[in-house]
């Protein structure tokens, strides 16, 4: 069930979401200070593109640096995604077949309101991280 939501999200808005977060990365990576967020884009613009089937989980190991960059992203871009997110979870939620869809939409707010400090892990094993 997994992979028929994420080709039919892949579709109807996830190609857009991802092309999305990656030019937004492209852009935020020009600058060395920007890199850590470009970073954090296109981690998302990947979870955007198959968002069913995994989730995220907190870094333990994230420091002062993470909660840093997640106020200046939470400030200047986090809010707006979020927004935007709510609004298409919203109307996608008003039709039956639309309701995952919202769903992932809304799943994806936490990541883009603070994206550092954050993994995209599978959802069978939340609590596990990465060994690569």
């Amino acid at each position: 069930m997994k992979t028929i939501l994420n080709i039919i999200w892949l579709v109807l808005s996830g190609l857009w979401l991802c092309l999305g977060y990656f030019a937004a990365g492209l852009l935020l990576c020009v600058t060395i200070i920007g890199i850590p967020f470009g970073i954090a884009a296109f981690r998302i613009g990947v979870y955007a593109l198959w968002p069913f089937g995994y989730t995220t989980a907190e870094r333990r190991d994230a420091g002062a640096p993470s909660l840093v960059g997640n106020v200046l992203w939470l400030v200047l871009a986090g809010w707006w995604l979020a927004l935007a997110h709510i609004a298409t979870g919203i109307a996608l939620c008003l039709t039956i077949i639309g309701i995952p869809f919202g769903i992932a939409n809304f799943k994806l707010i936490p990541v883009s309101l603070v994206p550092l400090g954050r993994e995209i892990v599978p959802s069978d094993r939340p609590f596990a991280t990465k060994t690569w």
